[in-house]
């Protein structure tokens, strides 16, 4: 009988968690973003915006309260709709400092997290790779940047 029970429990759980999105889903889904806004393709960072909106609605209220939430969606939302590449980067400064807030919180990935730094920017973002690739500039200045943490 307490087998049934534990298999029915881990059923459960396991539907429950395929509805919900996973960190990792939703860093996963911040990073999309930002590699568009390295390549800076304005129509890209939009679909990827969309994206991560989606993910972000999908998240567990225990992964972040209704405060986080509202703060992250703000700014992809505001980038999803935009295809100006110029705001779609201002917007993701603050999204990358409502990113790292949560990801000092939350386990959002096994991987390492690298919070980068552009100085010309004086602005943040995550990466999952040590190699800078600069999403405030793109091509006009790739490599500037440096790790100022790693999570």
């Amino acid at each position: 009988m307490l087998a049934l029970i534990v298999m029915a429990f881990a059923q459960n759980s396991f539907s429950q968690s395929n509805t919900k999105t996973q960190p990792v889903q939703l860093l996963n889904a911040y990073y999309n973003l930002k590699d568009a806004l390295v390549s800076s393709n304005p129509v890209l960072a939009a679909n990827s915006a969309a994206i991560l909106v989606k993910t972000i609605n999908g998240a567990d209220l225990q992964m972040m309260n209704d405060a986080e939430k509202a703060g992250l969606l703000n700014e992809a939302v505001a980038i999803s709709q935009s295809k100006d590449i110029k705001l779609q980067r201002e917007k993701f400064a603050t999204l990358s400092n409502n990113m790292f807030e949560l990801a000092k919180k939350v386990k959002l990935s096994a991987e390492p997290i690298y919070q980068q730094y552009c100085p010309m920017k004086k602005a943040i973002w995550l990466s999952n790779n040590k190699a800078i690739k600069n999403p405030y500039f793109g091509s006009a200045m790739l490599s500037c940047g440096s790790i100022k943490t790693t999570l």
